[in-house]
């Protein structure tokens, strides 16, 4: 129905930067809200932050500061730009999609990507 793909992730050391892209397509009538998630070994998934279509965003504490979401809703696209990573930033991140797919009945459901990794190391 709905397909997420992920992009941009990879290796860096400590300081360095990064840029992931997430593109949904497929059965799409409405994009509610799109996100970041992140999920390191041995350690549930977290939240890294939020954005809705209006362009309101939400960040986790860990990533205040350093990570700005951003999205090109034209292009049904969402961004994380990475700054000033850490070694505990590194994790498979994943997004997800909170998607309308039928315009006929107002019900929304989640999509994911398949995930990235990112490793921040020296």
């Amino acid at each position: 129905q709905v397909q997420l793909v992920e992009s941009g992730g990879g290796l860096v050391q400590p300081g360095g930067s990064l840029r992931l892209s997430c593109a949904a397509s497929g059965s799409i009538f409405k994009i509610n809200v799109m996100g970041w998630y992140r999920e390191a070994p041995g350690k549930q998934r977290e939240l890294v932050t939020t954005i809705t279509s209006g362009g309101v965003t939400n960040y986790a504490d860990s990533v205040k500061g350093r990570f700005t979401i951003s999205r090109d809703n034209s292009n049904n696209t969402v961004y994380l730009q990475m700054s000033r990573l850490e070694p505990e930033d590194t994790a498979v991140y994943y997004c997800k999609a909170v998607v309308q797919t039928n315009p006929r009945f107002d019900v929304m459901y989640n999509f994911w990507g398949q995930g990235t990794q990112v490793t921040v190391s020296s």
